[in-house]
């Protein structure tokens, strides 16, 4: 592999050029240029088999790539892996901890393992994730999220300038998304590049500012959350007054050409605010009377399931992964 330039500001933390990763004929990242910005916090999306962790772990250094150039921290990967990954704090795979240890012990033996200064560090990263009054409880005694925290923890006592975190919501109930969601929020306010993959797409829209979707290994858009989110469309979301006339109702809206399909609460018309009131007479023409009429836009999970392919189907056609679920 052709030994990539140091980069000559750190503008910029990572850099790949042609990046490409092959498993026998299969290729899980395809020639992938990309660019993340230094302080930003930045998301990876992509469905189930996108090649989301396998990409992440060719930019940390963690797998050989089968060619193309990959530059972390202005040094080439995986050449220069130790000296790049002394400055990254990373959970790649779901946190694995000694349960009969308390939380402060189990960060003692990652910091022994990391810079001599790490140690004293502990303190003030169980204080940043919230688990400052727990750091002396055994962590078989920690919940799920707390676990978790504990996990961003653990990549936090490096005092990393790249923090990478693959799903880090991932098994939480709603109170512990949050939880992960205000943390994400701070660290990435404090000058640190924050990396995320998830298939909360929710969390990614409501944390990250520059986003990254790639589809079948492919990088299919890079650029700042306001770029994509540029592409919302006005929607009109209806509902019968009694359930039972939806279907007939989409089939006489449909009869006039209006675009419709289903959702759980009734219909979803691809029309903008100024087609709300000859939407509201369709029906009436059709005599159902409506109980529900909202103007809305398109969220990121609906930009991103375009841009996937799931709306025309083309995650179910075996190219993606079973069932087409996002990852």
């Amino acid at each position: 592999m052709t030994e990539t330039r140091s980069l000559p500001s750190m503008d910029t933390v990572i850099e790949t050029r042609s990046l490409t990763k092959r498993f026998g004929s299969r290729a899980a990242v395809d020639s992938v240029d990309l660019t993340v910005p230094a302080g930003v916090a930045f998301g990876f999306l992509g469905p189930n088999g996108a090649g989301k962790t396998t990409m992440i772990r060719t930019l940390l250094g963690l797998t050989q790539p089968s060619s193309g150039d990959v530059s972390l921290l202005g040094l080439p990967q995986p050449a220069k892996r130790a000296e790049a990954l002394a400055r990254v704090g990373a959970i790649v795979e779901e946190p694995k901890f000694h349960p009969h240890l308390t939380g402060r012990e189990n960060l003692s033996i990652v910091a022994a393992a990391r810079d001599p200064a790490a140690e004293a560090r502990i303190g003030e990263s169980l204080e940043r994730v919230g688990l400052a009054q727990r750091g002396n409880d055994r962590v078989k005694t920690y919940s799920l999220g707390m676990r978790q925290r504990l996990g961003i923890a653990t990549a936090l006592i490096g005092d990393p300038r790249v923090l990478v975190l693959d799903e880090p919501a991932n098994g939480l109930d709603p109170a512990g998304i949050v939880e992960i969601r205000e943390l994400l929020r701070d660290l990435g306010r404090n000058g640190r590049t924050v990396i995320v993959s998830s298939h909360q797409l929710s969390e990614i829209e409501a944390v990250c500012d520059h986003l990254v979707v790639i589809r079948f290994g492919e990088l299919i858009f890079s650029g700042p959350m306001t770029e994509i989110m540029k592409r919302t469309r006005e929607h009109i979301d209806i509902a019968a007054e009694q359930p039972e006339d939806n279907e007939r109702l989409r089939a006489a809206l449909a009869a006039s050409d209006w675009s419709v399909t289903a959702i759980d609460v009734g219909l979803r018309v691809a029309a903008g605010a100024a087609r709300a009131g000859d939407l509201n007479r369709a029906a009436t023409a059709a005599g159902i009377t409506l109980s529900r009429l909202l103007v809305a836009q398109d969220n990121l999970e609906e930009i991103f399931l375009e841009m996937t392919g799931r709306v025309d189907g083309e995650l179910a056609n075996g190219r993606g992964a079973a069932n087409g679920k996002v990852a």
